[in-house]
């Protein structure tokens, strides 16, 4: 038996699906893992049966190696102070991006580590093909089943792309089989998986088995990547137009003939296909040849804040007579997303026919790789929670169950390569590269190709692929039908293949002035489409902090938090700590520093957002760099690593939400943003002015009827206003609808002279100012009164908990901040407050909800704490033993 000569390997061409005819044998206990430093032995003696392994380290996969040896407990959670940095190997200096460095010389990671499980085989018939597929190795392999080799390191390269080996003649049908894989860490010069300037990247590079390893049983030929594009005739959308694609291969030496056939959309479709000995072939049903694909009223797919993310279901077999070789199941939605330049330049995307401005923030999965499906749930809830309607991925090019989520709760996703790595170092790539890269794409453009969800993707990041490079990946695409817009960059680049990108990367990453987005014009302003951007630090709280931080409370803040701040230009927070001096007060405590921070880090965000709502569609785009963390992180999260919402995540949302009532720093216009489709009547929207000390200054009251998708000026206020003796103003805002109920309400503390910037001074990092803002009144402010009470009830979906809120006194109550905490202090989350960072003018009452986790504590305590209020604890009690309250 010749199996080198038997075994077929063809990346790329595997998607996990919903369902399938195949039989699938998940592989995913009952492994061993071992360092090739240590071992003795080939892979073909590691790969045989009776092989002693009673040493070796006990894991699952996928899992990567650091990520089995953390949870084997060999060493302890590399995420707690600087316990990373005691890992054999880790000696690469601080804030360096390790994945451009090599491997030190007394690493244990220099060396391959071998993977080795046992397992029974399915009984299979004669006319049976057995693959085995493995979702992500990282970065080389070596593959043995049985005593023989799969594929050896140079058919197995790359992180980022997935195989399907035929080992047919290798396994053994109804009894025990061996497979052993060595897996290589990526070097300084392979395409691997980098976390730039996020982060600290792992020791290991994050080598090892990260994706699912399956045996899969399947006919002579196997069907794979099904997936149906959508074109609308016409802008009614009464009538679509659906494509049908799936991917054969004939497994076998001889031609085949058969048959393949479907439902998409409750339509079944046919066509006969015949195939040459081992052949791969796109099989297409178009609508020309197929009219019973041209649909009428059908039921279209929409992002959630458009309407409903409705999912249909595509089902395709092939068949040799009477016989189903493979069947596949995926969802899908009927949707057609198209892009195109505004006249100022901006890239602007529409959802079947209709403009959206894009509102997201860039995700990063966990540090080791690790999955944990409640926590992904969690996310995705949050980021609905917050309005946004967008998520970009760079690199990170996440689960299956990831994209299924956004297809079903209507989260639009950009996907494209990382940057600043051999990825983007084409000058230095070597003959092996581009098929890397391109079969990488390949793979990852099958697997994905059929997601409702899919927005763009993107061929670079910071930059455009050369022209070669740009061509091979064009080429690609066009090979897999990819169905969406492309972009060459996140970048402002123009190239020969992709034409202009019309989005830009000015920043700012670090923190700038809420004014700053809407008086800047050349950089990071509310204009275009910027695909990451933000004011910079996220400060955890002290409930977080205890989870990663040995000295919590320590002041000055030690070297175990800066190690938790960023890499490159961010290792320090220099510029939110100059402004936080300069514009509030030094801070005399670490409480001190997490309060202003908080309101800080809200004031600019909620800026941020609202000056690109008020200026669509001149501005097209904004992408918070980032929404979460890989590891807990004082730097660009709108929630942290434990999921806990800080005043950040409540600005995101503020801004966001479908009715929104905001002020303008540049003209000082009170602006209603309508971001539903579909005009809202009998809006009344008012505004209160006050100074430092409470005194009315200026209020006005106006009907308003929102135009769908729209942003419009209600209010100015006069110039005048903003003078004299207050240094600072509050700006009081609320939007009612026809039946008085409040949508929308917000609150602003806005300095008699805004912060001047020094734009000939821009760095990649941020516009520093030449002036800073005055805001020091707010740190004495009279004392505020805060009567408060909590509630607890039982719901559906769990505990519910109620904070009721009262100001008696006659100073304004700011920035309070309400927090679900264990009887000692520890954190609870995530906890989705309906509010919260909230002001309450004298006499206001306020009730904030929530539900707790499910899972929580059995005993809740609420800390309620504020710029201006005593600290309080309240002990929730039930609603129903108050009267239902």
């Amino acid at each position: 038996m010749n199996v080198r000569k038997s075994i077929l390997l063809f990346a790329s061409l595997l998607v996990p699906v919903a369902s399938s005819y195949a039989t699938t044998t998940p592989l995913h206990d009952n492994w061993r893992l071992q360092s090739g430093c240590t071992i003795k032995a080939d892979g073909a003696t590691i790969s045989a049966a009776g092989f002693a392994t009673d040493d070796w380290l006990k894991t699952s996969v996928p899992n990567t190696v650091l990520a089995a040896q953390v949870a084997g407990k060999v060493y302890p959670d590399p995420y707690f102070g600087m316990n990373l940095r005691n890992i054999p190997g880790a000696s690469y200096p601080i804030g360096h991006n390790f994945s451009n460095l090599p491997m030190p010389q007394d690493s244990p990671y220099r060396c391959g580590w071998w993977y080795r499980t046992d397992f029974t085989a399915p009984a299979t018939s004669r006319d049976k093909r057995v693959w085995l597929h493995f979702g992500g190795i990282n970065y080389r392999g070596e593959i043995w089943l049985n005593g023989h080799r799969i594929a050896d390191s140079t058919q197995v390269a790359g992180a980022y792309r997935t195989y399907e080996f035929d080992v047919t003649d290798a396994v053994k049908p109804g009894a025990k089989n061996v497979l052993a894989v060595q897996t290589f860490a990526p070097t300084e010069k392979d395409l691997g998986i980098n976390w730039v300037d996020w982060n600290p990247c792992p020791p290991d590079k994050d080598m090892g088995l990260w994706g699912d390893v399956n045996l899969v049983e399947t006919g002579a030929v196997t069907l794979r990547s099904p997936m149906t594009v959508t074109h609308f005739t016409d802008p009614s959308l009464s009538a679509a137009e659906l494509t049908v694609y799936a991917e054969l291969h004939n497994a076998t030496d001889h031609e085949v003939q058969g048959t393949v056939s479907g439902t998409v959309a409750g339509v079944r479709i046919e066509q006969p296909v015949k195939l040459a000995a081992n052949e791969d072939k796109t099989v297409v049903f178009s609508p020309e040849q197929f009219p019973t694909l041209r649909i009428r009223n059908p039921k279209p797919w929409w992002p959630a804040q458009m309407g409903e993310p409705h999912l249909e279901q595509l089902t395709m077999s092939f068949n040799q007579g009477s016989i189903k070789t493979d069947e596949q199941t995926v969802a899908f939605g009927v949707r057609e997303i198209t892009s195109e330049l505004t006249a100022t330049g901006g890239r602007m995307f529409r959802i079947n026919g209709k403009p959206i401005l894009i509102r997201g923030a860039g995700w990063s999965q966990d540090m080791l790789l690790r999955t944990d499906e409640h926590r992904l749930r969690d996310q995705i809830r949050m980021v609905r929670d917050m309005h946004l309607n967008t998520i970009r991925l760079e690199g990170k090019l996440e689960t299956e169950d990831f994209f299924r989520l956004t297809d079903e709760q209507g989260i639009l996703v950009m996907l494209g390569w990382c940057c600043c790595d051999h990825w983007e170092h084409w000058n230095e790539w070597g003959p092996q590269d581009l098929p890397i890269a391109t079969a990488s794409l390949r793979s990852q453009l099958l697997r994905l190709r059929s997601h409702a969800s899919l927005l763009v993707w993107l061929n670079g990041s910071d930059n455009a692929p050369p022209a070669n490079v740009e061509k091979a990946y064009l080429q690609v695409e066009s090979d897999v039908h990819w169905p969406n817009p492309i972009l060459s960059a996140a970048s402002t680049q123009n190239t020969v293949g992709g034409g202009p990108n019309g989005v830009k990367m000015t920043g700012p990453y670090d923190y700038v002035a809420p004014s700053y987005w809407y008086v800047d014009v050349h950089n990071g302003g509310a204009y275009g489409f910027n695909t990451e951007t933000s004011p910079g630090p996220a400060i955890t709280s002290l409930a977080s902090r205890a989870k990663f931080l040995p000295d919590p409370e320590a002041w000055p803040p030690s070297a175990n938090w800066s190690y938790h701040n960023g890499g490159g230009g961010f290792m320090n927070l220099k510029v939110l700590d100059e402004s936080m001096a300069a514009a509030y007060a030094k801070p005399g405590s670490a409480a001190d520093y997490e309060r202003i921070a908080q309101t800080m880090a809200y004031d600019s965000e909620r800026a941020m957002f609202e000056a690109y709502s008020k200026n669509k569609y001149v501005s097209t785009g904004v992408i918070q760099w980032m929404l979460n963390n890989a590891w807990p992180s004082m730097i660009w999260h709108l929630y942290d690593y434990y999921l806990d919402t800080a005043a950040g995540y409540y600005a995101a949302k503020k801004a966001c939400e479908p009715l929104h009532i905001q002020y303008s720093y540049d003209d000082r216009s009170i602006v209603v943003v309508n971001s539903s489709y579909a005009l809202v009547s009998g809006l009344h929207a008012k505004v209160r002015v006050h100074g430092i000390g409470w005194k009315e200054l200026y209020s006005a009251e106006a009907s308003v009827d929102a135009t769908a998708d729209s942003a419009q000026t209600v209010f100015e206020l006069p110039e005048s206003l903003m003078s004299g003796v207050d240094k600072i103003f509050f700006i009081d805002l609320s939007l009612s609808d026809a039946n008085g109920r409040e949508v929308s309400r917000n609150f602003y503390w806005v300095p008699y002279t805004l912060t001047t910037f020094d734009f000939p001074r821009t760095d990649y990092t941020h516009t520093p100012a030449q002036r800073h803002e005055d805001l020091t009144a707010l740190t004495t402010l009279p004392k505020a009164e805060i009567k408060a009470q909590a509630t607890t009830d039982q719901t559906q979906h769990g505990q519910r908990v109620a904070v009721h809120l009262e100001n008696p006194s006659s100073t304004l109550a700011f920035q309070v901040r309400v927090a679900p905490r264990t009887s000692d202090g520890g954190l609870i989350a995530p906890v989705l407050w309906s509010d919260n960072w909230v002001e309450l003018a004298p006499g206001e009452s306020v009730t904030l909800t929530a539900d707790l986790p499910e899972n929580g504590p059995s005993s809740t305590v609420i800390h309620v704490d504020g710029w201006n209020i005593a600290p309080m604890t309240l002990t929730p009690t039930a609603a129903s033993a108050r009267g239902g309250e």
